[in-house]
């Protein structure tokens, strides 16, 4: 693994890409489209921390760190909310 931080987290989200890619071309049963979509989002919410961290440089100022990592745990959380709302109607 490169010393360098930014190469660490360039590979970090080649690596979460390549694992969403991989879920979203699985042929997945259709009860399990929901786990897929949860694992996809999550995917896309660990490279959204990568970037917030390593790239925008929060990771030198940890109090505007957690804020943005709250509001983004929120919205991922609403748009799950929102990708599961017509399985419950």
């Amino acid at each position: 693994m490169p010393n360098d931080p930014l190469l660490r987290a360039w590979a970090g989200l080649m690596t979460l890409s390549l694992g969403s890619t991989a879920v979203s071309l699985w042929h997945w049963p259709p009860d399990m489209t929901v786990v897929a979509g949860g694992v996809i989002l999550t995917l896309a919410w660990l490279k959204a921390r990568v970037i917030l961290a390593r790239y925008l440089g929060l990771g030198q100022v940890p109090f505007w760190r957690l804020g943005f990592e709250i509001a983004l745990g929120v919205f991922c959380l609403v748009l799950l909310g929102l990708y599961l709302l017509p399985l419950a109607l």
